[in-house]
């Protein structure tokens, strides 16, 4: 595959910007709840919220469809981000679709997993030749520690959804932003012995560093000028790192070039998925965050500069 960091092009972008160059894709997102979600949480990077309807829930025809088209680009694996992508009433049913052709991930605050769609998820993952992850977002291994960033009563109803998940033979990935401060291996240690009390014996944990976006800029601050990559920044950086080296994002109002940029227009690439391939500037200051961090959006463990920052979603 050809993810080669393109020369530094002069334009309006800057005359010191990379750009990543993308012929072919492996990964497909699907921006399957829009910005709806029944959370409001306040590190939100695109805002979620009940009210932000800014982006639609995907129909299961408009998911087929580019299910379709990704296969010939190289597409093997699929991930569905929102939003609450189970506020989508179709997404039991576009799963199942998506299974069909790969690997599926499905980014979830577990909080609204009823008992049929439950039973749904476990039948796929019984029935299905292809692996089924749930990411689970959890910020606190105590209600006093997630709730005031989620929100009130969050922390009890996500865990009823590990529980639920658990008990029907997933190993779901718990994804914690870093809002906290200290050492990692505190928190980390309290998430183990958490879920060990509801039978996950070896959990599969990952930390994700905070995106300075959308609600997060009112929480804490937003990012400031030095948050820029440069050519030299890139010239011996692994850029498969980067989700926008190999992947794209499907959303009611077209093909956007990562889930991250989901607010800004620029990062809208086109109307359909054949031809979201090219080029892109590396100009967004959120770049900068997935390229000190590495590997934020996908279930591998996250690094930058050859040093683990992050815990591997892997056991233990």
């Amino acid at each position: 595959m050809d993810m080669t960091v393109s020369k530094t092009k002069t334009n309006s972008v800057g005359d010191d910007t990379p750009f990543v160059h993308t012929t072919k894709l492996d990964t497909l997102w699907f921006q399957v709840g829009g910005t709806l979600c029944n959370l409001r949480c306040h590190h939100c990077f695109i805002s979620c919220s009940p009210e932000n309807d800014k982006f639609g829930f995907l129909s299961l025809e408009t998911c087929e469809q580019n299910l379709r088209e990704s296969v010939p680009l190289g597409v093997k694996e699929f991930y569905f981000t929102g939003g609450e992508p189970f506020a989508n009433p179709e997404m039991c049913d576009i799963l199942e679709k998506a299974l069909e052709y790969g690997a599926a991930t499905v980014l979830t605050n577990a909080t609204i997993l009823r008992d049929k769609t439950l039973d749904r998820l476990e039948a796929m993952n019984e029935g299905s030749t292809h692996s089924l992850e749930l990411r689970v977002s959890l910020d606190g291994y105590t209600a006093e520690m997630n709730d005031p960033i989620r929100g009130d009563g969050t922390f009890d109803k996500a865990m009823e959804g590990v529980r639920e998940l658990v008990k029907r033979g997933f190993s779901p990935i718990l994804t914690i932003t870093r809002t906290w401060s200290g050492d990692d291996n505190v928190v980390l240690a309290g998430f183990r012995q958490m879920l060990g009390g509801i039978g996950y014996e070896e959990p599969r944990l990952k930390i994700l560093p905070v995106l300075k976006m959308g609600a997060e800029v009112e929480r804490t601050e937003g990012y400031g000028e030095e948050a820029r990559l440069t050519t030299a920044m890139m010239a011996e950086y692994d850029q498969s790192q980067l989700v926008c080296s190999s992947a794209r994002l499907v959303t009611d109002k077209g093909i956007w070039v990562c889930p991250i940029l989901l607010d800004a227009p620029d990062a809208r690439v086109s109307d359909t998925l054949s031809q979201a391939i090219g080029d892109f500037p590396l100009n967004h200051q959120a770049c900068y965050t997935c390229w000190q961090f590495g590997a934020i959006c996908s279930n591998a463990s996250t690094g930058a500069a050859g040093i683990t920052k992050n815990n591997c979603c892997g056991k233990g």
